[in-house]
């Protein structure tokens, strides 16, 4: 028994609290753009709250202010940026072939 407690000793790690990313002053509100700004992807998808890491309020709460900024045209529904660079670099075609003779 003493030789197997010695193979697999405990770890004792400590585990760091993370701050909340909202603090207590903070307002949820849709006029706010620098804390939702924090909470969406880079393709402009809401993210979920394990990655929030918020209450199930203040997800409620930022969901809502994310959806009333779009409606008002604060922030973009889609940030396609990327792909629509990637579409000018490439050469139009008309979609004829020249013959060699």
């Amino acid at each position: 028994m003493d030789k197997f407690k010695r193979l697999f000793p405990k770890s004792k790690r400590s585990f760091r609290r993370r701050l909340p990313p909202i603090q207590s002053g903070d307002r949820i509100d849709y006029r706010n753009m620098s804390l939702i700004s924090r909470f969406i992807s880079e393709q402009g998808k809401i993210l979920s709250r394990r990655v929030n890491r918020l209450t199930l309020k203040q997800q409620r709460l930022i969901t809502i202010a994310i959806k009333q900024a779009r409606i008002l045209s604060l922030l973009p529904f889609l940030n396609n940026e990327k792909q629509f660079e990637r579409n000018e670099t490439l050469p139009r075609t008309n979609g004829l072939r020249i013959r060699n003779q």
